[in-house]
């Protein structure tokens, strides 16, 4: 095992976990729901809760989705201390440490918030309270979000045809781009996602087929010395 590796990627996941939490906190206790701060004209800080996924999307039941998050979180974090042992970049550990202390910020929002908060309403700001006061059953509270970046905003066009046309926006429609809210956990899962994506492709497909650095390099090392033996032959 490397044991620098097993470091940074705590170090990263504690580190994700406590920056989330705070900023979800903070923005649970002293906004109320549907409340929006704006810091520029392209962002602003909008207090909404979601039961489903990353940016609000939705999942069926309440329940199920957390439990799914729980064991897919376990295995991540298996797969990660198994990955230390096989001697891949500590770059890709990085990017999976923090796919995985984003689902696990989620997480938390989930078993945690119903029991310790007040419900959180468009007119009442939500209240800490002792264990079990809350507004609903651990595994059911809401994941908070609050960063909206509304970058290009706009109004379609009058045209009545375009309520007819599947997939585009109807007439006189006001639309926003980018619309989603979302959190620091949120924007942690999706950075690792896309630097996995621009970086390490080969490596998740090496990892993928089950081979590892120290494999690779012996393969190669061995390939190269069988092709010298055969010039020497010829």
């Amino acid at each position: 095992m490397n044991k620098k590796q097993v470091i940074i990627s705590i170090a990263i996941i504690l580190l994700v976990i406590i920056i989330d939490q705070i900023i979800k906190i903070e923005v649970k206790t002293n906004m109320a729901l549907g409340e929006h701060i704006t810091i520029t004209n392209w962002f602003q800080i909008a207090f909404v809760e979601n039961n489903g996924m990353a940016f609000g999307m939705s999942f069926g039941s309440k329940i199920l989705l957390t439990l799914f998050r729980i064991i897919t979180v376990s295995l991540l974090l298996w797969f990660i201390m198994r990955l230390t042992r096989r001697g891949f970049q500590t770059g890709f550990i990085i990017c999976l440490s923090m796919i995985t202390a984003g689902a696990l910020g989620n997480i938390f929002d989930c078993i945690l918030y119903g029991e310790i908060f007040t419900q959180s309403t468009h007119v009442d700001v939500a209240r800490l309270v002792p264990w079990g006061e809350g507004y609903g059953d651990i595994l059911e509270g809401r994941v908070v979000d609050m960063f909206y970046f509304p970058l290009i905003e706009w109004n379609m066009p009058g045209w009545d045809w375009l309520n007819d046309v599947p997939f585009l926006p109807n007439a006189h429609e006001h639309c926003v781009f980018f619309s989603p809210v979302f959190n620091f956990a949120d924007a942690s899962i999706s950075c690792g996602v896309v630097a996995l994506i621009i970086f390490y492709r080969q490596t998740f497909s090496k990892c993928m087929s089950g081979k590892n650095n120290k494999e690779e390099e012996t393969e190669h090392q061995t390939i190269s010395e069988g092709t010298e033996d055969a010039e020497e032959n010829s």
